[in-house]
């Protein structure tokens, strides 16, 4: 059975490269009928935090990506760490080592200074030292080179002599990163170590830990890096840091899946897609080994598309938890389905989108940019006209209102922005709306009515 695993460090709250990772590898188990894992690398005291778990678990059910089992965590497996290097060390393929920081930094030095590669030299390889507070290194072979068949990358040889040897355990008993990360793929069962691109260095050293234990191994897809748009590595100058921060403002999570997958991978032609729409078709060979940019634009475009495929009771359940914050009740107004659905594409998320609905349901504060100075000074004969016809009106819809919209345009002689954008400007406060049909019916009748008249009173009190 293939089984993948995410395995981040709670020493932060989970970023986008990371959730792409995730992505991956709960796709690539998915598509062959298998598991998808998680663990928690929390072996650094000092910098894990509890929130941070509680934050990825929480990011991960968000986007719909939990695991199969539950999470395993490496501060819980420190004896289990602890013995596997001790058999290391009583079978010869580890040692023991008590270089001083003293020694070691003036061997780094010497190194630096005649352009060598920094490294362990092998200093205590063959002393038998037997100090336990001392740390133990792996043997690694001197000779020869370990080979990466990567899914992405290809076949890539690592000459031995550049890989020194490892530390696997420290003097004060904890283990290092390479050790933990190799046992606990085994123990969970791994197939595929799928990670990104910048962990490919670490590769031939784990792989030389997996033979040193005896373990069949593992396969490899190192992924593209993910890069903000300047093509420099993903950081907060281009993206939300925290995942979290995409659902606080109304990205929905299959948006952000959608957009993810593309990032590195792009076997289908259309766009907007499920997860499910496109297992049969991922593989490893269509993933591409350049960078991957980030491009919010898209996302936005995306979520965009994601929202329009609600239903309208769908859209108002999603929009409800923004509307609330912002002290907007929906359920006021005479038509809430149609004008979500009107107004459904005029933000990037549900957060924009519900502060676009304000002056639907109440009293807008002012005009918005510099729409009175430049569409309603003068409109008196627009606004007077809508107010008059208007008021006539005995059938509330669309269709009565355009039937005003059209005779506007016959007697007044006006084209239609000469209409719409003062209209839209004295009932709105502002320029952007739906069709100006739609956007008058949108309101009630009243509604519009006071509006007119409001702004009629402004206009003639300032000239």
């Amino acid at each position: 059975m293939v089984k993948t695993r995410f395995a981040p460090s709670p020493t932060g709250y989970l970023h986008i490269g990371g959730v792409r990772t995730a992505l991956f590898n709960y796709i690539y188990a998915r598509k062959h009928k298998g598991q998808f894992l998680v663990r928690i690398e929390d072996t650094d005291a000092e910098r894990s935090k509890e929130e941070f778990v509680t934050a990825i678990l929480d990011g991960l059910d968000w986007l719909n990506l939990s695991p199969d089992l539950e999470p395993i965590r490496q501060s819980t497996r420190f004896e289990i760490y602890k013995k596997n290097a001790l058999e290391l060390l009583n079978n010869g393929s580890a040692y023991r080592c008590n270089c001083s920081q003293e020694r070691l930094g003036n061997l780094r030095y010497e190194q630096e200074k005649n352009g060598l590669k920094p490294g362990y030299d092998g200093f205590c390889r063959d002393k038998g030292i037997e100090d336990i507070n001392s740390v133990i290194r792996i043997k690694s072979p001197r000779e020869g080179e370990t080979i990466v068949n990567d899914e992405v990358y290809g076949t890539i040889h690592f000459p031995n002599k550049e890989l020194d040897d490892l530390i696997i355990l420290r003097s004060d008993g904890s283990p290092t990163y390479h050790f933990c990360n190799v046992i606990d793929d085994n123990e969970q069962g791994i197939t595929h170590v799928i990670r990104g691109e910048d962990h490919l260095p670490n590769t031939p050293r784990q792989i030389q830990i997996v033979n040193a234990l005896g373990y069949k191994g593992f396969s490899y897809a190192h992924l593209p890096l993910v890069l903000g748009e300047d093509r420099k590595r993903l950081s907060k100058r281009h993206a939300a840091t925290d995942l979290m921060a995409y659902k606080h403002q109304g990205y929905l999570p299959d948006a952000l899946n959608n957009m993810l997958i593309r990032l590195g991978w792009s076997k289908v032609e259309q766009e907007v897609f499920a997860i499910s729409e496109i297992l049969e078709s991922f593989n490893f060979a269509d993933v591409q080994r350049a960078g991957a940019v980030f491009d919010i634009g898209r996302l936005n475009f995306i979520n965009q598309e994601h929202l329009a495929l609600k239903n309208d009771d769908e859209l108002l359940h999603l929009i409800k938890p923004f509307a609330d914050k912002i002290d907007l009740d929906l359920n006021s107004h005479h038509d809430p389905k149609r004008l979500l659905r009107l107004c459904v594409g005029s933000g990037n998320n549900l957060e924009e989108i519900a502060h676009f609905l304000i002056p639907f349901v109440r009293n807008y504060d002012e005009y918005s940019d510099d729409c009175y100075e430049k569409f309603l000074i003068g409109s008196e004969k627009v606004l007077d006209f809508f107010k008059t016809q208007i008021s006539t009106l005995d059938e509330w819809s669309e269709t009565a209102i355009n039937e005003v919209i059209e005779s506007a345009k016959t007697e007044l002689g006006l084209p239609m922005p000469k209409i719409g954008m003062p209209m839209r400007s004295a009932l709105l406060g502002r320029t952007k709306s739906p069709p100006l049909d739609a956007t008058i019916y949108l309101l009630k009748k009243e509604q519009v009515l006071e509006r007119i008249a409001q702004t009629l009173k402004k206009i003639t009190s300032e000239c």
